[in-house]
């Protein structure tokens, strides 16, 4: 079974305390958790460990791979913690200088591909994913991955002397929230809806 360390370390919590220290939603009978993860809910089903994405007006699925590595690490590591408000960049989290390099690079590169010539597009594919305008570079939101993950998203647009730039900026609690590995995975998630509204909307 898919991330069977994690399930392990998920049953031996008290799941409506786990809930409320998440900011999730804790139902019995069955007992089961509903997380909102970007505009999708997910309900974990403790007794069977399965995760289902469901999403307004669409059908009941099975979560992904990275779906429920980001799901379980969430409810078993967040933290009940007030955001600091200041935002940060990966390299500035504990750990961060060391793991965000190489194939753990941070997606910035597609999110210039896709928004780096027209960076109002980022405004646009933001809206179904419930984001708030944000007001650096060209174009910017802050984007809730989890309930107590938001990321804020900016985009300086490509002219005849520079390239186009994007970065993913972070709150200073974040990594209490997720470990650095899981929090990639979110990070992922969330520029891949980005792009596939983006897409969506050509």
């Amino acid at each position: 079974m898919a991330h069977e360390g994690l399930w392990e370390k998920l049953e031996k919590l008290d799941y409506a305390e786990t809930a409320r220290r998440t900011g999730c939603q804790y139902l019995s009978d069955p007992e089961r958790c509903v997380l909102t993860m970007l505009n999708t809910d997910y309900i974990v089903h403790i007794a069977d460990r399965s995760i289902s994405a469901v999403r307004a007006a669409s059908s009941q699925r099975p979560a992904e791979f990275l779906e429920q590595l980001c799901v379980l690490a969430y409810l078993i590591n967040a933290k009940d913690l007030p955001l600091s408000g200041k935002l940060v960049n990966g390299l500035a989290l504990p750990g961060g200088q060391f793991f965000f390099r190489g194939v753990h690079c941070l997606p910035t590169e597609k999110l210039e591909q896709v928004f780096g010539s027209r960076p109002q597009a980022l405004l646009e594919a933001a809206k179904p994913l419930r984001a708030e305008k944000s007001d650096f570079g060209d174009a910017s939101v802050r984007l809730r991955l989890l309930p107590r993950l938001p990321i804020t998203i900016v985009i300086w647009a490509s002219c005849e002397e520079f390239e186009a730039r994007a970065s993913i900026l972070f709150d200073k609690t974040a990594a209490e929230q997720l470990p650095l590995d899981a929090l990639l995975a979110a990070v992922g998630l969330g520029v891949r809806a980005l792009t596939e509204a983006a897409s969506d909307s050509n």
